[in-house]
């Protein structure tokens, strides 16, 4: 049995298992991020032994311990290289950490990758390779799966599809190179309606009224942009050009046999989110790889990291 915990900037995650796809005991928790990285390492602290009670075993039934963790890595030294959301991680060697902790070796790698690895064996790519998987969520983020294991490039990662950049043009802001996560990660698009309500109220009332306290959310922009509303409609459509124009960048590169697209933003559904997606990459793709490659939603949910932590420790410490 495996350990796989899931570290993100909002999110902790421990689970139980066989890194077969099945979670046999599951510890979910928020994140403070004002506590930092040492607040999350108490969290796990605490979360280890009553992960173990829920599942009525102990650790000397575990083989090995997997991590995804929100933020780059380092596959030599199995340490943090950075969180962008929380303090306290900067080179903190977590595996080990995490090894010494529950007495067995531990593995790190990035939570994106995690993620991609999951659903390429349980999920939406079971059985296809490759298999590039991008989380859109508070960040974009993204992984390369090739028969059954991560792409990590030189061992710091790869795939990073949320920093490909992008043109941008708006009349407030003049013309600007950013990123696909600066426009098509839900952060990217909280900013986008805040620029937006700077034209004033009535631009953005439809949004507004989903959101009456506090900075408009993705999600009241997404509500927004059900009942039609045009502003928000027009930050979606911004939205989607960014991801599209990188995953064309992605199938000129590496044509892979399947895009796999989970994170909360993914969830806006196939009318506003795939649908027309698909129709953009269609439209601009490298004409020779049109068709070659498809574009569908996770399967795995909210335990994806974990299902794929979980992977990733019975492949390093099994084979």
């Amino acid at each position: 049995m495996f350990l796989g915990i899931e570290i993100g900037g909002t999110k902790l995650q421990l689970g139980l298992g066989h890194g077969d796809g099945h979670i046999l005991a599951l510890w979910r928790g928020t994140v403070n991020p004002a506590a930092g990285g040492e607040g999350i390492r108490e969290q796990i602290v605490r979360a280890v032994p009553e992960l173990l009670a829920k599942a009525n075993t102990d650790r000397t039934h575990l083989k090995g311990a997997g991590i995804g963790f929100g933020g780059p890595t380092d596959d030599r030294s199995n340490t943090v290289i950075k969180s962008h959301q929380i303090e306290g991680w900067d080179g903190f060697p977590l595996a080990d950490w995490v090894s010494d902790l529950v007495g067995v070796p531990a593995v790190l790698c990035n939570d994106a990758d995690v993620a991609g690895l999951a659903e390429a064996l349980f999920g939406a790519g079971k059985g296809l390779s490759p298999i590039f998987y991008i989380t859109v969520g508070t960040g974009v983020g993204g992984g390369l799966i090739i028969d059954g294991q991560i792409y990590r490039g030189v061992g710091r990662g790869a795939a990073e599809i949320g920093h490909l950049r992008v043109p941008y043009f708006t009349s407030e802001r003049g013309d600007h190179i950013l990123t696909v996560e600066d426009l098509a990660s839900g952060a990217g698009i909280e900013a986008q309606a805040a620029i937006s309500e700077r034209f004033g109220q009535d631009y953005s009332e439809g949004m507004r009224k989903h959101c009456p306290g506090g900075p408009i959310s993705a999600k009241a922009i997404a509500a927004a942009a059900i009942e039609g509303e045009e502003s928000a409609l027009h930050i979606l459509d911004e939205a989607r050009a960014a991801l599209a124009e990188g995953i064309c960048h992605v199938i000129a590169l590496l044509c892979p046999q399947r895009i796999v697209i989970g994170g909360g933003v993914s969830l806006i559904g196939e009318d506003l989110f795939f649908t027309p997606l698909r129709e953009l990459v269609a439209d601009t793709v490298f004409p020779p790889f049109a068709g070659l490659t498809d574009i569908v939603p996770a399967v795995l949910g909210e335990e994806v990291v974990v299902h794929g932590a979980l992977a990733l420790a019975r492949q390093k410490f099994v084979g």
